[in-house]
């Protein structure tokens, strides 16, 4: 069963991103610390790719997070000095939640109720006690018009371009 959120069938670029760089998906695996079989698994939207899989594949890549989930058509290479950055910060992207809960007017309820969870999980995200997961964060940047990227401090543009695949 292929993973659809909003009809949007994600991370259906990674093959295509992996094919044109010539890449075999067990060499992607190998870098990602994962087994070809799992990689194969997102690949086809049998399984989400947890977000700091997806931060690590962009990197390789040099690709932006929105292109490769469908939310962009514009294929920007991450800045250098983002690149450099060995992984997602819990709390930089918890008080980036924060900041678009509060430019929505919202609640940390609100925003549960919007992701289909629990305050209390909006809770520990913005103290970043854990780690969003990528479902949430790709619909929190698909509802907003927020960039996936902002959102996980690989970029410093806050909207992308409103346009969908």
């Amino acid at each position: 069963m292929l993973v659809i959120l909003n009809d949007v069938v994600i991370f259906k670029r990674m093959a295509n991103m992996r094919q044109d760089l010539d890449f075999l998906q067990v060499e992607i695996a190998r870098y990602l610390k994962v087994r070809q079989a799992t990689y194969s698994r997102w690949e086809t939207g049998q399984e989400i790719v947890p977000l700091p899989k997806l931060f690590d594949f962009c990197r390789l890549t040099n690709c932006n997070m929105d292109y490769i989930t469908s939310l962009s058509n514009l294929k920007v290479p991450i800045p250098n000095a983002k690149r450099k950055k060995k992984e997602l910060d819990k709390v930089y992207i918890g008080n980036r939640i924060k900041e678009i809960r509060k430019d929505l007017g919202y609640t940390q309820y609100k925003l549960a109720k919007l992701l289909n969870t629990t305050q209390s999980t909006i809770c520990a995200y913005e103290s970043g006690r854990r780690l969003i997961l990528t479902a949430f964060a790709y619909q929190i940047a698909k509802e907003t018009g927020v960039s996936l990227d902002w959102l996980c401090g690989v970029s410093n543009q806050k909207y992308r371009e409103k346009v969908l695949v």
